[in-house]
């Protein structure tokens, strides 16, 4: 079902509100609240809605990129500068899609911003597999054009998570 586009909060949200990390929350709701925690730049929040063992995978990742990251702590070494390169503005034409499959969510969307080094406006369409089990993030198979790294200024990897 077609759903609209979060909207930025100043605040995130504590972890006994819905769409926060926690027993009991839906796919639906924890993947909401992670797109209002990178609108905020908040990388920590964002790292703290994964579990322990989560795994995040890159299906096209060109060459010298990585195409899977497992654990926390390579998912969070691979994000931690990511606002200091893209700046995300809005997650427009968000749909999410429920699975047959419990805690098994499908994303469509975009997101729109701004290339910090550079000032150029970044417009990225993406498509994900989600999975949670106890509220938090298991698995997230990002489906993102690899022909979008070749502008400058998209290199957020440069941290040492390739």
């Amino acid at each position: 079902m077609p759903t609209s586009a979060p909207t930025s909060t100043s605040t995130p949200a504590p972890t006994d509100e819905p769409g926060s990390a926690g027993p009991g929350r839906s796919a639906e709701e924890l993947y909401r609240h992670s797109l209002r925690l990178l609108l905020d730049k908040d990388i920590p929040g964002w790292i703290g809605l994964w579990a322990a063992d989560g795994v995040m995978e890159f299906p096209f990742a060109p060459p010298g990129w990585p195409g899977r990251l497992d654990g926390r702590d390579a998912i969070a070494a691979y994000m931690r500068d990511y606002p200091d390169h893209i700046d995300l503005h809005d997650f427009p034409d968000l749909r999410i899609h429920r699975t047959a499959e419990e805690g098994t969510i499908v994303v469509e969307m975009r997101g729109v911003g701004t290339l910090v080094d550079s000032g150029a406006p970044f417009d990225m369409r993406y498509i994900a597999v989600v999975t949670v089990h106890d509220g938090r993030f298991s698995s997230y198979r990002d489906y993102w054009n690899p022909l979008a790294v070749q502008q400058p200024g998209v290199d957020f990897t440069a941290g040492g998570a390739r």
